[in-house]
């Protein structure tokens, strides 16, 4: 039989790139969204592919959903192998101009939506005694930067979760890892770029600074931005590893960013890296430039719940 596969936030981005790839190499793919009017894409994106899946309803923010799937995978499938933890929201703005319902909102699916879908399936793999969590996280979780200090709380809040479960769930013959991409070109970075509402506003005393970073992701993004289908990769090599790894960088960027902190002394690496981005975000001389003028409106992980701008996703 082919081993079972729920993905989180399957509806676009990383997470319809993973099931779409994963449903091609053998493996039977339970797509989860949050709103089903979704399921249509999901099945003509997977029909194009000619490959099958099934699509189910899951909001990882509603218990009863979640046992409700669960339940139905299991009682269809017998066991759940892995889950891919794809859902999440992003957030965009520095932390004076983040309401605190923003970042309960950010935190509830990024961080306590893993959690609960992971305590749904974890007593069905310790009976079956296998099983496979894989955590879609960020580079954001190894390194922060400005602007991104709800975002990035989340993201390292997921990584020491990540560490502590390897540990806890490892006797059962269950392997946890972290996916760790760095800038990705999903609806994050084209339809629903996650601002905070009061970062757009050019009376916050960070609004100069929040255009330019902005601009210079952008910059980022057009250089050398990667695809989903690189992150759908690294989740498949995690998921048939004899041995998978707990973190998996996804990215040049990224491998770059965490090899130089663990192997640069800490103050050359404050001083040189992130000194240089605060200089470059907060920098005199030209005014920033409008909202209006950037070039892409989007940030890092799956379209969820298809919230507008000022909620973005993770």
């Amino acid at each position: 039989m082919k081993k079972s596969v729920v993905i989180s936030g399957a509806g676009s981005g990383i997470g319809l790139a993973s099931a779409l790839y994963l449903a091609g190499n053998g493996f039977d793919v339970i797509a989860t969204v949050p709103d089903m009017s979704q399921k249509a894409a999901v099945e003509t994106a997977a029909a194009e592919r000619r490959v099958s899946l099934e699509v189910l309803y899951l909001d990882v923010t509603n218990r009863e959903s979640i046992e409700r799937a669960v339940d139905a995978i299991v009682r269809t499938r017998g066991e759940i192998y892995a889950v891919i933890h794809s859902a999440g929201l992003g957030m965009r703005g520095f932390f004076e101009d983040l309401s605190e319902t923003e970042i309960r909102r950010l935190f509830d699916v990024n961080v306590f939506g893993v959690m609960a879908v992971t305590r749904a399936v974890l007593p069905h793999m310790r009976a079956a005694r296998r099983g496979r969590i894989l955590i879609v996280g960020s580079v954001g979780g190894r390194v922060a930067s400005m602007s991104l200090s709800g975002y990035c709380a989340g993201k390292f809040a997921l990584e020491g979760f990540a560490e502590s479960l390897w540990m806890e769930v490892r006797p059962f013959g269950i392997h946890v890892s972290v996916i760790e991409p760095g800038i990705v070109m999903t609806p994050h970075f084209t339809v629903h770029r996650g601002r905070a509402a009061a970062s757009t506003d050019p009376k916050s005393p960070y609004y100069a600074w929040f255009v330019r970073h902005e601009q210079l992701v952008d910059r980022i993004l057009r250089a050398r931005a990667i695809a989903p289908a690189d992150v759908a990769r690294a989740i498949h090599r995690a998921l048939t590893a004899p041995r998978p790894r707990l973190r998996y960088p996804v990215g040049i960027g990224a491998r770059t960013v965490i090899w130089l902190r663990r192997v640069v002394p800490h103050t050359w690496f404050e001083r040189l890296y992130f000194g240089n981005i605060v200089r470059l975000v907060t920098r005199s001389g030209q005014p920033a430039s409008g909202l209006s003028q950037l070039s892409l409106p989007g940030n890092t992980d799956t379209d969820y719940l298809g919230l507008p701008p000022t909620h973005g996703k993770g």
